[in-house]
């Protein structure tokens, strides 16, 4: 599946593809700063335990710590957060900090808002994310009263977690907006409209939302001057407004009405070596997923072969399928986890790099064919057809599928790959409901750690739509996040153990990582952009 329609962003191509351009009108007389973004699809939500995009919404929330340049955790609503030595209780001390509309933001703004997120009533499909709080398992089951959430306020600004486990990862955790406190008072006094326009919410980041509609194709971010360090913020406004394709971005960009505008493939092969050219990487992998529940008896056990799994892996090519077919600065994978992402405690080497697994995630047509050859006598069959599913209104999905079915079937004797493209919302209904064979799926990391992509083939997790499952799998990542949660070095091999693993088994198979190409104008200067959670962070941008 997309692992989420990407909130206020940039989704990269393969994934619900969100347009991103800035643009800078500034005439030599006024101090200005105004930037002009556009995206190709409309805000999903404002409502941080309902969203299921979190990419930016770390310009108009915040929680105790926000992410900074190169993934550094920088200073949030906390001015200081220590953990006690099993690892199990986090104490934050919060700042004099208001809400946009002026109210002070306590401990409790925090308590409701995890509460509220964790409420089996609510449906947060990040609820999950609070599985190491105390009880947030349960609670999110319908089996505790969400009143018994770890989490509990000292006074006006303390803030105490009680965790399950120690958490390698929780500081940075603690970046994500999905962590950031809410107003009892303000979903109270709105009820039902609350967050359905931009009006009916209050923001705790450098920005606040204004004109905002639910619907609407044009909305701003305005600089929240009663946000804790507005003196950083340098932006008076972001302006958005839907833009429906590279080319019209490309076009605004040449009449110096943008400034930042993404490239399409063609466009890539044009303009790479222009002086405004520009990649930005996020940790963002699309992958074909297997459906391991197939509702078809013959098919299903075609898929629950692994021959099958790996004659189809070898098939692809993904050094043409990158460079010739995609063409965008992505890159070839060398697991489920993307490279850049974390590094090995000890030796700082790549968890992409130490994940490698010899002959699965590579292009070898003898092989292919050799172990095609023997999952279909395994199966008794000579002939096998499988579906794939892709979304529709994806840029890159129907090179990308079209390239899979004449690529697998020239390949592979006697397969025949049939495409369903359909839009994104049926393409995540289907999975959902365990209504296919295959679908080109992508997953980008919430955080800058390993565990944000090995926790999803885990049996059982929300996200396991292919219904994966491997008894052996599950232990290291168990062991990972109990018996080891407090030794970094031991915790890592475990994560490396695991992705070996699931690549072996061709638990799913890796397609590319997402890079995304840009023409950005000089004057923009200061956009943090992080390959890892909350992507896009505009509290230091300018216009030079």
């Amino acid at each position: 599946m997309v692992k989420k329609t990407k909130l206020l962003a940039t989704l990269m191509v393969a994934g619900a593809a969100v347009l991103l351009a800035a643009c800078g009108k500034q005439s030599s007389t006024s101090n200005k700063q105004v930037l002009n973004l556009s995206m190709s699809a409309p805000i999903g939500s404002l409502d941080i335990s309902k969203s299921t995009d979190f990419s930016q919404t770390g310009n108009v929330y915040e929680s105790f710590y926000r992410l900074g340049k190169n993934g550094k955790v920088t200073p949030g609503l906390a001015k200081s957060g220590t953990v006690s030595k099993d690892g199990k209780t986090w104490t934050f001390k919060l700042r004099n900090a208001k809400w946009s509309n002026g109210t002070p933001i306590t401990a409790k703004d925090f308590v409701y808002s995890w509460r509220r997120t964790v409420n089996p009533d609510t449906k947060s499909q990040y609820a999950y994310l609070f599985s190491s709080i105390k009880n947030a398992t349960k609670i999110n089951a319908g089996n505790a009263n969400p009143d018994t959430l770890g989490i509990k306020a000292e006074g006006k600004h303390t803030v105490v977690v009680s965790l399950t486990k120690p958490v390698a990862y929780f500081k940075v955790l603690m970046t994500y907006s999905l962590f950031a406190p809410q107003s009892q008072k303000v979903v109270d006094k709105y009820g039902k409209k609350y967050a359905t326009k931009s009006q009916y919410n209050v923001y705790s980041g450098p920005f606040k939302v204004k004109d905002w509609t639910g619907t609407g194709n044009k909305w701003s971010f305005v600089k929240n001057n009663d946000y804790w360090d507005k003196k950083v913020v340098k932006l008076s406004k972001i302006n958005y407004q839907i833009v429906s394709s590279n080319s019209t971005g490309l076009d605004l960009y040449q009449q110096n009405k943008l400034d930042l505008t993404p490239l399409s493939s063609e466009q890539v092969k044009n303009y790479q070596n222009n002086k405004a050219f520009k990649q930005y990487a996020f940790a963002y992998i699309t992958y074909l997923k297997y459906n391991f529940k197939d509702p078809n008896k013959t098919r299903r056990a075609a898929i629950n072969n692994r021959n099958i799994r790996l004659a189809i892996s070898l098939a692809i090519d993904r050094n043409q399928l990158t460079k010739k077919v995609l063409g965008d600065g992505s890159t070839t994978p060398t697991g489920f986890v993307t490279s850049g992402l974390a590094s090995d405690p000890k030796t700082g080497k790549d968890f992409g790099q130490e994940q490698k697994v010899k002959d699965r995630v590579v292009y070898d047509k003898k092989m292919a064919q050799y172990y095609w050859k023997k999952g279909m006598k395994q199966l008794g069959m000579k002939k096998l057809t499988l579906s794939v599913i892709a979304a529709s209104d994806v840029t890159a999905s129907s090179p990308l599928t079209q390239y899979l079915k004449a690529q697998l079937q020239s390949v592979l004797p006697g397969f025949t790959l049939n495409l369903q493209l359909v839009p994104q919302q049926i393409a995540d209904s289907d999975g959902k409901k365990g209504q296919f064979d295959m679908t080109v799926s992508s997953w980008g990391a919430d955080f800058k750690d390993p565990i944000t992509f090995l926790q999803i083939p885990e049996t059982g997790t929300s996200y396991n739509y292919g219904k994966y499952s491997n008894k052996a799998y599950d232990a290291l990542i168990k062991k990972s996040e109990n018996q080891d949660a407090n030794n970094k070095e031991a915790r890592w091999n475990d994560l490396v153990k695991a992705s070996r693993l699931f690549t072996k088994d061709q638990g799913m198979t890796p397609l590319y990582q997402q890079t995304t190409s840009y023409l950005q104008n000089p004057k923009v200067k200061g956009i943090i952009h992080n390959t890892a959670g909350e992507e896009w962070n505009f509290k230091s941008t300018y216009l030079k």
